[in-house]
């Protein structure tokens, strides 16, 4: 019953209190970010990006730093300032990295209070200002947090944003072994070009022999390398909502 449950609150998060955003880029955009922060989306995928000269956005969760998660080494604090220094942006996956769908609005406010303040303390006063959902759960109570405290919150549900789009739950596509297979990038890449809109992917980890929400270095290579081709500009998430939003 639960699980029935979990899946009426997701879909009621999906559909309900929309908040329309249009999506009007000059051409289509492109972003790269990765959740959780994994120790090797920074050590494996950032050589990648720098070779490309591609900025790239991280998620993180304050509590899992020095920590496990999927039985995989998680970001040091170290990883998290080399990455800031070098350009990418930092955005929030709450303080725990805990599901919407069990905080009440109060508890998630919280943690996104302790997220902000941990990683200000730790990045010289910076603010995130965008958000991703933990495993993409969408309370729809929590709709409204994410809205004051964030430009835009992006969850999992497979797509582009073209036209009108809900600022608090972006769509976007897997970089991830599971999802890859299923997926036409050549053709989604050259449709959101083709709409003038936005393509956002998430991955986890980055090994040669990922799990199944990781990828491989190649996936990320050949992704942006699609996306160059066709014409996509590439820019972190924040800074593609500024272009995709005019």
């Amino acid at each position: 019953m639960n699980a029935l449950i979990d899946k009426m609150r997701r879909r009621a998060g999906r559909y309900l209190d929309v908040r329309p955003v249009v999506i009007q880029p000059a051409q289509g955009v492109f972003s790269l970010s990765f959740d959780d922060i994994p120790a090797s989306a920074w050590t494996e995928a950032g050589p990648v990006l720098a070779e490309h000269g591609v900025k790239a956005t991280y998620y993180v969760c304050g509590g899992l730093a020095g920590g496990r998660n999927l039985d995989l080494p998680q970001f040091e604090v170290e990883h998290l300032q080399a990455l800031h220094a070098a350009g990418h942006e930092v955005g929030c996956h709450t303080y725990e990295h805990v599901s919407t769908l069990t905080l009440s609005p109060a508890e998630l406010d919280a943690s996104l209070a302790r997220n902000a303040a941990w990683a200000a303390e730790r990045l010289d006063g910076y603010q995130m200002q965008t958000f991703a959902y933990p495993f993409g759960d969408c309370a729809l109570a929590a709709k409204r947090v994410i809205e004051r405290r964030f430009l835009c919150g992006r969850g999992v549900r497979d797509g582009f944003n073209a036209g009108r789009a809900d600022r608090n739950l972006l769509q976007a596509v897997g970089l991830e072994s599971r999802r890859l297979p299923g997926y036409d990038l050549e053709a989604m890449v050259a449709e959101t070009a083709a709409a003038k809109g936005w393509l956002i992917a998430y991955g986890h980890d980055v090994s040669d022999a990922p799990t199944p929400y990781g990828c491989r270095p190649e996936d990320i290579d050949r992704v942006i390398r699609l996306a160059k081709a066709a014409g996509l500009t590439i820019q972190p998430v924040a800074a593609a909502w500024r272009m995709a939003t005019p």
